[in-house]
């Protein structure tokens, strides 16, 4: 299991939990996708947004947030506005043991 807490500076913060990274990226795209839309951004300015910001810390939790979390290390990054921390959590909620190397 995976914590994700994303904050989209001056408009948006939201957590939750999901089994792996692709997972999270792909609620991340759409959560922060969705409050994008709900600003009432010109569609051409939503989507440089998407591009510039949103597309890039997607694609870094798949791969480098991915790889961190898979070691059971934290994982974090930013993009513009766009602030996103991931860290493994056992299945009970608890912190999972760390993994050995």
């Amino acid at each position: 299991m995976i914590k994700l807490s994303c904050t989209l500076i001056g408009a948006h913060a939201d957590e939750w939990t999901g089994e792996d990274a692709h997972e999270c990226a792909a609620i991340l795209e759409a959560r922060v996708g969705a409050a994008i839309d709900a600003l009432g951004m010109a569609p051409e300015t939503a989507q440089s947004f998407r591009e510039t910001f949103l597309k890039p810390v997607a694609e870094n939790l798949r791969t480098a947030g991915r790889a961190a979390l898979l070691q059971g290390k934290a994982w974090n990054t930013a993009a513009g506005p766009i602030l996103v921390a991931a860290s493994p959590i056992a299945k009970d909620g608890g912190q999972p043991k760390q993994a050995r190397p």
